[in-house]
């Protein structure tokens, strides 16, 4: 089968630091073609993703993400390029509504957002006519008119998550600085457990700064290490080292890659039960959900009581890419079916 992926502008795939949606599309175009499909990759010029490369913006445009004046142009080139493909899987969100008005079929996407707001309404008419993926059941729930085909969890390659040791003597914090992620609650319960953490950020937006000098930096103390954001070989590093991912998160986060991230370095990951976190965490075995402040303490202070095997079996079973692109590949032959 021929399948061409379409990818967002913003960022490159794969991408060089955060960029969830980014590093999805890049681990499904390379579990496609290894289980024998033929992929064409849209996405911006700059990315190095080993499979076909077609794009006509040349370069991320991060700094302009949201702005429909880079998106549409960069959608209409994807489908016009992508239209010889069998199936059209696209991860934009100007993409469905480009297909739509242009009477493309055997198409696909994923919402990689929660279901909220201008998103809601516009995947409500998307899914009436394009099958559309959710990346969780809690992300489904929470917009039950919306007609999702069906639920795939995102998934990675373990061997790009070699197994550790975690005896690094830290608490780990990985994602953005911002309220939602939870930085501050994190601070707050490391502190309160008497444990070092190491917080690997993204922090170059105005609004993270803020809430890093406002809200993160008057609580943090000697034992409490910010080192920016991280990727490639730092950051399997200090995901392998750490004792526990502390995840306190603050929202229904849709999914969270950096839990299944965790769990393929045999690292537990101490969660709040909102959003995917149920789904992806076994508490008491995987990792600990925790409803509160006091809860988050008590898990630390467990948490060295939790099989590091466990944590990786778990993803292999259920979180990799052989398992995604499977389940991709069934709804891909259902719409050629249908």
């Amino acid at each position: 089968m021929k399948i061409g992926l379409l990818s967002p502008p913003w960022a490159t795939v794969p991408p060089p630091g955060y960029g969830g949606t980014e590093s999805v599309v890049f681990q499904l175009a390379q579990g496609l073609t290894a289980a024998g499909h033929d992929v064409v990759l849209y996405a911006t010029g700059d990315s190095t993703a080993p499979v076909p490369l077609l794009y006509a913006t040349a370069t991320a445009e991060w700094d302009r993400r949201g702005s429909g004046e880079v998106e549409l142009p960069h959608v209409m080139g994807g489908y016009e390029a992508l239209a010889g493909c069998d199936i059209i899987h696209d991860h934009t969100l100007l993409g469905p509504a480009w297909a739509l008005a242009s009477d493309y079929d055997r198409v696909v996407t994923t919402c990689h957002g929660p279901f909220s707001g201008e998103l809601r309404a516009i995947y409500r008419r998307y899914g009436k006519r394009i099958p559309v993926v959710a990346i969780s059941h809690d992300q489904a729930s929470h917009a039950p008119e919306i007609a999702v085909d069906r639920v795939i969890h995102h998934g990675l390659d373990p061997v790009d998550y070699p197994a550790a040791p975690g005896d690094g003597g830290y608490l780990l914090f990985l994602g953005r600085m911002t309220p939602e992620k939870g930085v501050r609650e994190a601070v707050l319960a490391a502190r309160a457990a008497g444990m070092p953490l190491v917080i690997a950020a993204k922090n170059r937006e105005p609004a993270e700064q803020a809430y890093f000098s406002e809200q993160v930096k008057p609580v943090m103390t000697d034992d409490v290490h910010f080192i920016g954001e991280v990727a490639g070989e730092e950051k399997l590093a200090v995901l392998g080292w750490a004792t526990a991912l502390l995840n306190p998160i603050q929202w229904a986060e849709p999914f969270g890659l950096v839990m299944i991230e965790a769990m393929a370095c045999g690292t537990p990951v101490i969660a709040c039960p909102t959003g995917a976190a149920p789904e992806i965490v076994d508490d008491g075995s995987t990792g600990f959900l925790c409803s509160d402040a006091d809860e988050l303490v008590s898990a630390i202070h467990r948490v060295d009581q939790l099989d590091r095997n466990l944590c990786r079996a778990a993803v292999v079973d259920r979180f990799s890419t052989e398992r995604m692109v499977a389940d991709h590949v069934a709804l891909y032959y259902d719409m050629v079916a249908r």
